[in-house]
């Protein structure tokens, strides 16, 4: 059974302070210092399954090459590869990156487009991605939910799911839409420094009365 609303909000006003405390997820900071789309997709893409520094890093790399969708169309795969190395699975991401330039001006005339559904037609670009894309590049309502979201809403005892997906979906249905666009940040900021997978600091959690783990 789902946790109170009043419990969850509780939560949530937690994690914002505790977020205010901590160094941003990377796509938060590329989105406060760029204000472009374009580039918190590029870096939504290249943060999957990679530490938020080496992501920091390879995005600054590429961007210094390619700011815009006609600059990275001008740079071969074996370049992308050599600017976004060491992130996880370079290699796919750079095949993927090639890609976009083309997809984004046949499907969406050049322009990153707002919809969940529509980004998830772009190479390289997951429900995960398109979320995320949507409530930090666009600040519109989107359930993003990534490993640790869905680790520690079910740590909680919020929700009983067993996948991402299954996660969104139900957080589509219960939790309060007006948290939407800011959740992910404080989730996974607090998933981070706090809430990780192997040895949480339970000690230190300030949210430990709400969890049931």
């Amino acid at each position: 059974m789902n946790r109170g609303s009043a419990e969850i909000e509780d939560v949530y006003k937690i994690l914002a302070k505790e977020f205010a405390a901590h160094r941003a997820p990377v796509v938060d900071l590329i989105e406060a210092q760029t204000r472009d789309p374009f580039k918190v997709l590029v870096a939504t893409i290249l943060s999957a399954r990679t530490l938020d520094e080496t992501t920091t890093a390879a995005s600054l790399r590429l961007f210094e090459r390619a700011k815009n969708p006609q600059e990275l169309r001008k740079l071969t795969e074996k370049e992308i590869e050599k600017l976004i190395f060491p992130v996880g699975f370079y290699r796919t991401k750079a095949k993927h990156l090639k890609q976009l330039p083309a997809v984004l001006e046949k499907e969406f005339g050049g322009e990153i487009p707002q919809d969940v559904d529509e980004l998830t037609k772009l190479p390289g670009v997951g429900r995960k991605t398109a979320n995320l894309v949507v409530a930090v590049a666009f600040k519109k309502p989107a359930v993003c939910v990534d490993i640790h979201v869905h680790r520690i809403f079910n740590r909680l005892g919020y929700i009983k799911t067993k996948t991402p997906l299954e996660t969104e979906m139900e957080l589509r249905r219960t939790f309060p839409k007006k948290f939407w666009t800011t959740f992910n940040s404080y989730f996974v900021s607090f998933g981070q420094n706090t809430c990780r997978p192997v040895n949480p600091k339970c000690d230190k959690c300030p949210i430990s009365r709400y969890c049931s783990a």
